[in-house]
C-alpha cells in the first residue's frame, strides 16, 4: 500500500491573504484605499470649494483635469511597465498624488486648484496601472478574481466614513483639510508595500514588440489624446461666455482626440471588436454613464434638496458599498462575463434613471441612497467582471499596454462625461431650479450611454 501522491491531491487555488500573497496584498489593499479616500472625500467637498474659489463654472472640469492627466500617465506608466517592470511607476506615481494634494490643499485661486487636481492625476493614473500590471504578474489567474473584488472591497471603508469624515472636516474646519488629512496615510502604506516591491520587481518578462509597444508614437499619442479631451472640455464649458471660440476650441479638441485615442486602444476598439476590443470599451461606458451623474450628486442635494455636507455624502457612501457587493458576487463567476457584464450596465442605468425621482419637489432626497445602492452594484458587477477578462485576454507582454487601455477609457469616459454635463449645467443655469433640470438632463444622456453598453456587451465573447 503506497501513500497518494501529490498530483493525485485536489488543486486549491492560493489564498489571497496566505503566507505566499499576504504582503503583496495588504500592501496594495493600503494604497488603494488610501485613493479611494480621495475620491470619497473630495466629491464631497467639491460644492464648498467651487463656493469659496468662487468656481462653479469649473464644479466639472476640477474632476476632468484629475481624470485627462490621470490617462497621460495611464499609457506612460503602461509602457514603462511592461519594459522595466512596475516598481518605479507606482513610486513616482505615489509622490505625484501626495503632491497634488499638498498643492490643492493651499490653493487660493480656482485654476491653481484645477492644476492641482490634474497633478493628482498623473499620480493617481500611474499607481493604478502600476497595481493592475503588479495583480497580473504576481497572482495566478484562477487568483485574481478575489484580488479584484478585494480591491473593490478595499472601497468599503474610506466610503462608509470618507464622506462624513470630509463633511465634518468641511464644516467644522475647511475643505483644505480634507486633502491635507489624506498626506500622512502615505507612509504606513508605503512602509507596507515596500517588501512586496522588492518582492516583485523585476517580472516583466519579455517586451512586447507591438505597435503600443513604441514610446514614442504611443506618448504622442496619448499627449493628443489628453491634449484634444482637454480641449474639447475647455470649448465645451467656454460656450456659455464666448460661443465661438469655445466652438473653435472643442473642434480642435475633438480632432486631436480622434487621431491620438485609437493608437491607445487594441486594434478595432473604436468599432467595438470581439473579445479584448470591446472588453477595454465597455470600462469606458460604464464608468461614462456612472461618473457622469455620482459627480454631480453631492451638487444637487446640497443646492437643490439643502442636504449638509454631510447628509449629501450619505448617497456616494451606499453607492459604494452596492459597489462592493457587486463585485463580490462577480467572483463566483455563476453566469459569463459578458452576461455580469451587460447586467451591470443595466444596473447603472436603472440606478441613475430613478435619481431623477429626488428633482420632484414633492420626493425627498433620500430616493438617491436605492437608486445609488443600484448603481453602484451594477459597477461592482461590471467594472471587476472587466479586469479580470480583459487580462484574461491578455499576452503576458501586454497586460501593461492594456492596463492602461483599460484605464485610458475609464478615465476618458469619466472625464467626457464630467465635462459634458458640467457644460451642460453651465448652459441651463446654477439657480436651484436650474440645476435640478440640468441634473436630469445630464442623466437622461448618462442613461442612453448605458444602454449602449447593454447592447453591445455580448461582444465581448471571442
Amino acid at each position: 500500500m503506497t501513500a497518494p501522491k501529490t498530483l493525485d491531491a485536489p488543486y486549491v487555488p492560493p489564498r489571497i491573504f496566505g503566507p505566499q500573497y499576504r504582503t503583496a496584498t495588504l500592501g496594495i489593499l493600503l494604497v488603494v484605499t488610501l485613493i479611494a479616500f480621495e475620491g470619497m472625500s473630495v466629491g464631497v467637498a467639491m460644492p464648498k470649494v467651487s463656493a469659496e474659489l468662487n468656481a462653479l463654472n469649473l464644479y466639472g472640469i476640477s474632476f476632468s483635469a484629475f481624470l485627462i492627466a490621470s490617462l497621460f500617465a495611464n499609457v506612460v506608466a503602461g509602457l514603462w511597465s511592461d519594459r522595466r517592470g512596475h516598481t518605479v511607476p507606482f513610486l513616482v506615481g505615489v509622490g505625484l498624488f501626495v503632491a497634488g494634494m499638498a498643492l490643492a490643499g493651499a490653493a487660493g485661486h480656482a485654476m491653481v486648484f484645477v492644476g492641482a487636481r490634474a497633478v493628482q492625476g498623473l499620480g493617481a493614473g500611474a499607481t493604478i496601472v502600476a497595481i493592475y500590471v503588479m495583480v497580473a504578474r504576481v497572482y495566478p489567474p484562477d487568483t485574481r478574481p478575489k484580488v479584484f473584488a478585494a480591491l473593490s472591497a478595499a472601497w468599503v471603508v474610506p466610503a462608509m466614513v470618507g464622506p462624513a469624515v470630509a463633511g465634518f472636516v468641511t464644516e467644522a474646519f475647511s475643505w483644505r483639510w480634507v486633502f491635507y488629512g489624506i498626506i500622512p496615510l502615505v507612509v504606513p502604506a508605503l512602509v507596507m508595500l515596500l517588501p512586496a516591491l522588492r518582492q516583485t520587481a523585476g517580472t516583466a518578462g519579455e517586451p512586447s514588440t507591438g505597435p503600443r509597444s513604441r514610446p514614442l508614437p504611443m506618448s504622442l499619442a496619448a499627449t493628443a489624446t489628453a491634449g484634444g479631451a482637454a480641449l474639447l472640455l475647455a470649448g465645451l464649458t467656454g460656450l456659455q461666455t464666448s460661443p465661438v471660440a469655445g466652438i473653435i476650441m472643442a473642434a480642435v479638441g475633438l480632432v486631436a482626440l480622434v487621431l491620438g485615442l485609437p493608437r491607445l486602444l487594441p486594434p478595432g476598439a473604436m468599432r467595438f471588436g470581439r473579445g479584448l476590443p470591446t472588453t477595454i470599451m465597455m470600462r469606458g461606458l460604464l464608468s461614462a454613464a456612472f461618473f457622469g451623474v455620482n459627480t454631480y450628486i453631492p451638487l444637487v442635494l446640497e443646492e437643490v434638496k439643502r442636504f449638509s455636507t454631510v447628509q449629501a455624502g450619505m448617497a456616494l457612501t451606499f453607492g459604494a458599498l452596492g459597489w462592493s457587493l457587486g463585485s463580490y458576487l462577480q467572483s463566483r463567476k455563476v453566469v459569463p462575463a459578458h452576461t455580469r457584464i451587460r447586467r451591470g450596465a443595466a444596473f447603472v442605468t436603472l440606478g441613475s434613471l430613478v435619481t431623477t425621482a429626488a428633482m420632484i419637489p414633492a420626493v425627498t432626497g433620500w430616493i438617491m441612497v436605492p437608486a445609488w445602492i443600484i448603481a453602484g452594484f451594477g459597477m461592482g458587477l461590471g467594472m471587476a467582471t472587466v479586469s479580470v477578462t480583459a487580462m484574461k485576454q491578455s499576452p503576458a507582454n501586454e497586460q501593461g499596454a492594456n492596463s492602461a487601455a483599460l484605464s485610458v477609457t475609464d478615465m476618458l469616459g469619466s472625464a467626457l462625461a464630467t465635462g459634458i454635463a458640467g457644460a451642460i449645467v453651465n448652459v441651463i443655469g446654477h439657480q436651484p431650479d436650474q440645476l435640478a433640470t440640468g441634473f436630469v438632463v445630464v442623466v437622461g444622456l448618462m442613461a442612453v450611454v448605458g444602454v449602449v453598453g447593454v447592447s453591445v456587451a455580448g461582444r465581448v465573447k471571442d
